[in-house]
């Protein structure tokens, strides 16, 4: 009981310390150095970051799908190697074709998932900002 207590204390906390901060930044117009910015941001250790949402967002995408892409290169060359590597053995060829269907899948998901995102929220769903 106690145990769960401190986790709804630390949970409380952290949600008012990040609520403070982040009407600070807004109040005190954070701009990174730059006074003629219309968006305020903070520096962060992946830089200097908007505070709004919707403009994190569209900073933060293309470096989540250059990531997406990345891993699933890897794991096409990883197939490939595997494939190179099984010396014939059907289960091998078959688990390094699995592995490239996925990472091939897991590609073109990704890079769909901006589309369906605008189709479901601002087509169907009419939702505003975004």
């Amino acid at each position: 009981m106690r145990i769960r207590g401190k986790k709804v204390y630390i949970l409380a906390l952290s949600a008012a310390i990040w609520h403070i901060n982040t009407k600070a930044a807004m109040a005190a117009s954070i701009f990174c150095g730059s006074p003629t910015a219309t968006h305020p941001k903070i520096d962060t250790a992946l830089g200097c970051l908007p505070v709004e949402m919707d403009q994190l967002i569209i900073t933060l995408l293309p470096y989540l799908f250059g990531v997406a892409g990345g891993i699933s290169f890897l794991l096409m060359v990883s197939g490939f190697i595997k494939m190179t590597m099984s010396s014939g053995d059907p289960k091998a060829v078959q688990g390094a074709q699995e592995t490239i269907t996925s990472a091939i899948t897991g590609l073109i998901v990704s890079i769909f998932a901006l589309f369906i995102l605008r189709l479901i929220a601002v087509d169907i769903l009419k939702i505003p900002g975004i």
